[in-house]
């Protein structure tokens, strides 16, 4: 028929990034990227990559050789056993590599490699993949160096350009109840949108029942958020850990300073009298371990 149009298939976007998770995947950044040990500058560098190692859900940087102020030697002793921890991070999405996973986990070939500096040796922190597209350039184990972007700190993994984390202001009425006990109730609630991951009820701690919680011990580390501290609810077998707060040590997350989060997949949380339904994800069980 004459001026028809070919049919297209819409594509969801969430499913090419889940087609990738089998690959090698690489990413420039145009900031400057510096790794210390003990003090030492050992790469100071503004060629860096982002790397994900196939089945990974966070990246590593990855470095040109040229860039590393040590040597890259054989490895000098033997290597150890790497547990592997699998996650999927949503229903839909294909099983990976929970971040638990240690860097000495790889999957895609190349060489392992000890970075030795003038004060240390570092078993195993590099490693040197075949794949010709990053000839050249070395990746890192995050855990093996301090690092920074331009003059700011960054921790946990490095940020990935393709996740991101929006906050808005609603004044919706949020309760969260737990065996039917009321947790908090708010109409002064920030929800955290990120990226693949469920909303986030960030609430005024004046509206959360803080004194039926217990502070925990517990801290976690979010590379876009900061450095959380934790609440268990001891009245409740899942109530361990239930609740966070983050650190204010990062300004793109200001609008969450102070305030207090359940994870849902965990309490019953009712917004504008709606029940949402608990979402499934790494964090559904044994979160609070």
């Amino acid at each position: 028929m004459r001026g028809a149009h070919p049919v297209v298939m819409a594509t969801k976007l969430s499913e090419v990034l889940f087609g990738t998770f089998s690959q090698l995947r690489y990413q420039p950044t145009a900031k400057r990227v510096r790794a210390m040990a003990g003090g030492d500058v050992v790469v100071d560098t503004l060629y860096a990559l982002l790397v994900w190692e196939p089945k990974r859900i966070t990246p590593v940087y990855a470095v040109p050789e040229v860039d590393v102020r040590g040597e890259l030697a054989p490895p000098g002793q033997q290597a150890g056993d790497v547990p592997e921890y699998g996650v999927k991070i949503m229903l839909d999405a294909p099983p990976s590599l929970d971040p638990r996973t240690g860097f000495g986990k790889h999957t895609t070939p190349g060489e392992e490699l000890d970075v030795v500096t003038s004060g240390a040796r570092l078993p195993r922190a590099a490693f040197r993949p075949t794949d010709p597209d990053i000839a050249g350039y070395v990746v890192l184990d995050f855990k093996a160096f301090d690092w920074l972007e331009d003059d700011e700190e960054i921790i946990g993994h490095p940020r990935d350009p393709f996740h991101r984390v929006d906050v808005r202001a609603s004044s919706l009425t949020v309760d969260v109840r737990l065996d039917d006990v009321t947790l908090a109730t708010t109409n002064g609630a920030q929800l955290l949108y990120e990226t693949m991951l469920p909303v986030r009820y960030y609430l005024p701690p004046e509206d959360v029942r803080l004194d039926l919680m217990d502070p925990s011990p517990k801290k976690t580390v979010c590379p876009y958020k900061g450095v959380a501290s934790y609440w268990t609810y001891p009245l409740a077998e899942n109530g361990k850990n239930i609740a966070w707060m983050y650190d204010q040590r990062y300004r793109d997350a200001a609008q969450i300073h102070g305030l207090v989060c359940f994870f849902n997949e965990r309490v019953d949380i009712t917004v504008d009298g709606v029940r949402q339904e608990r979402p499934v994800t790494p964090w559904s069980v044994k979160a609070g371990q």
